[in-house]
């Protein structure tokens, strides 16, 4: 059976499996099973796609973020690429059976990975135009006689000329249908997967404009219903896609998490300073980004990067160039600081209910520089901000440009299968548990290295063993023959 999977950045439960103005969506729910699906901790594109193709969550694969420490020093980090993540994905396992895969904007995907097939970079493709970003090289030219120049993002995309945004988002995203659907009618495929990042985009870019109960609401806004009218070109797309599929095909679509309004950004970095966390030689007269401050690292125990949320750390002894903290004091510190984030209110003097994670505890294992803390502000309803300079702890810009909501943890998903088992809604569904899903349904081998559950295990027979019935007395009465079993 053919495979065929369709990612969502950043699509909404709520917008994507409650309306029914969709018909190609709720054609594939009523073919299908649907639902919440529980994102990684943190819920962000990078490494939320490559955690669902490896099924491996962020600490076993060692990566956090769009950036991590490369080491234990104070300034070496490092962006993510596609060799940054060395498990091997769904498509590898099928590529190793002998099918043929074609695989389409899954970030990370710059340099181009060589695959059983076709592969297309995403949107860290440093510029279509110069950059080799497929494999092979000569599908590029493919993709050029097709459309022209080839989008992989709308370049600066938090802005404040919406009309501008609107037209260009909308514009990317039928020039990526246009390339999906031509390797979907013109090449030989077994699994294909694409994602298309301009949800993501409209999103970020226009909640405010879609939610009353966002803080700026704007309810007699031009831009009321750009987000609705996205997700209808989606279904019109996609509803293009289906009728070029044979009724063996495997269909998911999926999103990597969700999508909420953004409340306001917390400035992480100068509640530390206000603590006594974090000390600076020199306080900046203007508002400066983390990696400009002039830090005096022999006097400070905490700082933070990242941007939807934070990542903490702790200058420890023995591990950092000029630690601070004891290591024998190390759990205690980490506990009390962890205490302090959660007790944290917002800007009306409310608990502002933040969530805080210690690594080890929420990943199998965990591998490289990760984080001692993993901060998610307000559930996410605030941002992380990392920048120093700023008057208040709470604020209503963004350190990067305008920007209307945040992540959230749960996406959804729709799976439609003629041979699954599994119909209506389904609850509990992670992210982690798609890809041995689609390797069960689609006769393959599921890697050991696969720390997800195939939702269909021990449903499509009804035996829960792998085994039917007769097949298994038989073997059975073989193994008692020879004296193996009793």
């Amino acid at each position: 059976m053919k495979i065929l999977v369709m990612g969502l950045d950043c699509a909404c439960p709520n917008l994507l499996l409650a309306n029914e103005d969709l018909p190609n969506f709720r054609r594939l729910m009523e073919a299908g099973c649907f639902g919440k699906l529980e994102s990684i901790i943190p819920p962000i594109t990078v490494p939320a796609w490559r955690c669902m193709s490896t099924s491996q969550d962020p600490g076993s694969l060692g990566v956090y973020g769009f950036r991590n420490r490369v080491d234990y020093s104070y300034s070496n980090l490092g962006i993510v690429n596609s060799a940054s993540i060395q498990a091997p994905a769904i498509w590898d396992q099928i590529g190793a059976e002998g099918k043929r895969t074609v695989i389409i904007g899954v970030p990370p995907g710059y340099p181009p990975l060589k695959v059983n097939g076709i592969y297309v970079s995403c949107f860290m493709t440093p510029d279509t135009t110069k950059s080799q970003y497929t494999y092979p090289a000569f599908v590029k030219n493919q993709i050029a006689q097709l459309v022209g120049d080839y989008p992989v993002d709308v370049k600066e995309f938090r802005t404040h000329n919406k009309p501008w945004l609107k037209e260009e988002v909308f514009r990317m995203t039928r020039i990526h249908f246009d390339v999906v659907r031509h390797f979907l009618k013109n090449t030989d495929w077994d699994y294909f997967q694409f994602v298309e990042i301009g949800l993501d985009r409209i999103q970020h870019g226009f909640w405010k404009h879609h939610d009353p109960a966002h803080r700026q609401h704007e309810p007699d806004s031009p831009y009321k219903n750009v987000i609705r009218d996205y997700y209808r070109m989606l279904d019109d797309e996609i509803g293009r896609i289906l009728d070029l599929l044979t009724e063996d095909t495997i269909i998911l679509v999926l999103s990597d998490h969700g999508a909420q309004r953004l409340d306001g950004g917390f400035c992480v970095n100068e509640w530390l300073i206000r603590e006594g966390f974090l000390v600076l030689d020199e306080y900046p007269k203007e508002v400066t980004p983390f990696g400009k401050l002039k830090v005096n690292w022999s006097k400070t125990k905490v700082w933070s990067e990242g941007g939807y949320y934070a990542r903490v750390f702790l200058n420890v002894k023995g591990r950092e160039p000029e630690g601070t903290i004891d290591l024998a004091g190390y759990e205690r510190f980490r506990d009390e600081l962890k205490a302090k984030f959660e007790a944290l209110p917002d800007d009306l003097g409310k608990p502002m209910g933040t969530l805080v994670f210690r690594p080890e505890e929420v990943y199998r294992s965990v591998n490289n520089v990760a984080p001692d803390l993993i901060v998610h502000f307000g559930a996410l309803y605030w941002r992380s901000i990392g920048g120093v300079g700023y008057p208040n702890l709470h604020i209503q810009e963004n350190d990067t440009g305008p920007d209307d909501c945040n992540h959230a943890q749960h996406g959804a998903f729709i799976l439609a299968a003629p041979n699954s088992p599994l119909q209506g809604e389904f609850a509990g569904a992670h992210l982690l548990d798609m890809a041995p899903t689609l390797l069960e349904l689609g006769g393959y081998d599921v890697p050991g290295s696969f720390q997800g559950r195939s939702l269909v295990s021990g449903v499509s027979d009804g035996s829960g063993n792998g085994w039917a019935a007769d097949e298994e007395e038989i073997v059975r009465e073989r193994l008692s023959g020879l004296g193996y079993i009793g």
